[in-house]
């Protein structure tokens, strides 16, 4: 098998499915461009406000790519190259953009909230709590993870570090610019764009290298790093958001576009041949050992490369409050998970054309984004990029999109905070129905300082690690938690309800049967790892809770369809 047919043709697979079934579910959900957006009907200059479908795709996209794309089918890639690609394109077209469109759809139409105050009207207020409580606590385990990630990294690769403090700098001065002078978007591009590049060739240039700089150790240089980044993405979640965030991961995304076209055009170049068999077969050799079921380790392994449900916390807690037009869902929403399916491909691809035995060892040596980055590099140098070069500009736009994932998540994790706070609906449902100790508790400074400090903890204990394991489920679970109340939305409206029903099924089965085998293998290890054990038992537990609730919700939806009128 060609590389360069597997990547070619799995995009033109997408680019159908955009314009085939992303226009089915337009019409199956009923956007509407002349209705007002709560970018609109909310504008507050803060949260709300109302933006350019080109600046909101690149923003929401550099949200939900960063490395997890990436990563999940590099470290699944045992499994088989064809079973990896399959359920990356089944997974991305009917599942993840679908969760991704449905999820922006049901936060725009409840005026920019998340996709917890839909719950609450499907499952009442103690779904949407627990909903929300999980959703917090699986965020600042996000906080804290890719904060260690990007510290670890400024230490490793000082250049880094130096291109990151200069986008940084460089975000506010175009959000001012564009929002206030009135510089165009096309403009302000044609400026800051190719400044960004060069920040690129600075960084190598000028790389903050603490421990050869100052003599720290690197476990000391790696607590500074975390305390910068934590101060930083305070301020990155309570200031507004057209003034750090957006432009910032709008100005991001030319990095990841830039790799992305890198990779593309090596790939169909270099037209490298998968050394890898295609299907392993269902049970398999683990590269760190011991034996791994494609059912269901393949699906919580690739994770973010098929479906995610920290999207839906994206969707509907950042972008649906940016979004312009409702025309632009499919573009934003649909259309972004499927050019993150095309970055799935391309990393499939990196890894697919090694043996089984290199594969391993590189694993071993590298880890997954440093073999991804040698892989794309070696594919680009057909094109006449030096590999060294695309080494260092690969990992590089990979850093800035792990950080890209932390700040929007930091600001995730303020909104969903404060939604834990809101009454429920009998009592108003809305900020000004608070009683003052919630209005304090929920305020936006105390919100972000109780998430890093939470998130800060973790990550200079060390403790985040420890759970690993169970996020690739929980975050899963999410997804089908997800798409449970989008299919609960379309029964109540007597749609096709089944588009979301079977991914939530399969989702939910596979999510299920993998945290069960979770606490099975802890529970009869030589150290039971109780932090493990505990947070997969609590997953299942509320998974069941809002199952449960979901069913009676359906049951009592269907009786009206009898009736007539």
């Amino acid at each position: 098998m060609n590389g360069a047919v597997l990547v070619l043709g799995g995009s033109v697979i997408f680019l159908v499915a955009y314009f085939v079934y992303g226009h089915y579910l337009e019409k199956l959900f009923g956007t509407d461009d002349t209705r007002l957006t709560p970018a609109h009907t909310r504008k507050d200059g803060v949260d709300f406000v109302p933006t350019s479908p080109a600046v909101l795709f690149g923003h929401h996209f550099a949200s939900i790519a960063g490395a997890g794309p990436i990563v999940g089918p590099i470290l699944a890639a045992y499994f088989g190259w064809g079973a990896v690609a399959l359920w990356v394109l089944v997974g991305c077209i009917f599942l993840g953009a679908m969760h991704d469109f449905a999820a922006l759809f049901l936060s725009v139409r409840d005026e920019g909230r998340s996709i917890g105050h839909v719950i609450e009207r499907e499952l009442g207020y103690t779904g949407r709590q627990i909903f929300l409580l999980f959703a917090w606590a699986a965020l600042v385990l996000v906080d804290a993870i890719f904060a260690l990630l990007v510290a670890k990294t400024f230490v490793a690769t000082p250049s880094v570090a130096t291109a990151s403090l200069l986008f940084i700098g460089m975000a506010p001065l175009f959000g001012w610019l564009v929002y206030k002078k009135g510089l165009s978007i096309r403009m302000g591009s044609l400026i800051f764009v190719p400044l960004l590049f060069f920040f690129v060739w600075l960084g190598s240039v000028m790389p903050l290298d603490l421990t050869a700089h100052l003599g720290w150790s690197v476990e000391t240089a790696r607590r500074f790093w975390l305390i910068i980044l934590f101060a930083y993405v305070f301020v990155a979640s309570t200031i507004p958001v057209w003034l750090l965030l957006q432009p910032r991961d709008y100005l991001n995304s030319y990095l990841l576009y830039a790799m992305m076209l890198i990779g593309f055009v090596g790939i169909l170049f270099a037209r490298p041949v998968l050394g890898m068999p295609a299907f392993e077969g269902w049970v398999v050799e683990r590269p760190a050992g011991g034996m791994g079921s494609i059912f269901p380790l393949l699906f919580v392994t690739v994770a973010c490369g098929a479906i995610s449900g920290f999207h839906s916390l994206v969707a509907s807690g950042t972008t649906s409050k940016q979004l312009s037009r409702e025309k632009h869902i499919r573009v934003v929403g649909y259309g972004s998970m499927l050019v993150e399916g095309v970055l799935a491909l391309m990393a499939l691809t990196a890894v697919a054309v090694l043996s089984r035995g290199d594969y391993v060892a590189a694993l071993q040596t590298q880890g997954p984004v440093a073999t991804f980055a040698n892989g794309l590099a070696g594919f680009a140098a057909q094109v006449g990029l030096p590999v060294s070069v695309g080494k260092t500009f690969i990992a590089l736009a990979i850093s800035a999109f792990m950080l890209t994932t932390l700040d929007t998540a930091t600001r995730l994790t303020r909104f969903t905070w404060q939604e834990l706070f809101l009454p429920d609906a009998k009592h108003g449902g809305r900020e000004a129905d608070q009683k003052p100790w919630a209005r304090l508790c929920s305020n936006r400074y105390v919100a972000t300082g109780v998430a890093i400090g939470c998130a800060g903890y973790m990550a200079m204990s060390g403790n985040a690690m420890q759970i690993w394991p169970v996020f690739g489920a929980s975050n899963q679970l999410l997804a089908a938690l997800t798409l449970l109340v989008v299919t609960l939305v379309l029964v109540r409206q007597h749609a096709n309800f089944w588009v979301s029903l079977l991914p939530m099924l399969f989702m939910m089965l596979v999510c299920v049967w993998a945290l069960v085998s979770l606490v099975i293998s802890n529970l009869k290890a030589e150290e039971i790892n109780w932090t493990l054990v505990v947070t997969s038992a609590f997953l299942l537990v509320m998974a069941f809770v809002l199952l449960v609730r979901a069913a009676v919700a359906a049951l009592g939806s269907a009786k009206p369809s009898h009736q007539a009128g």
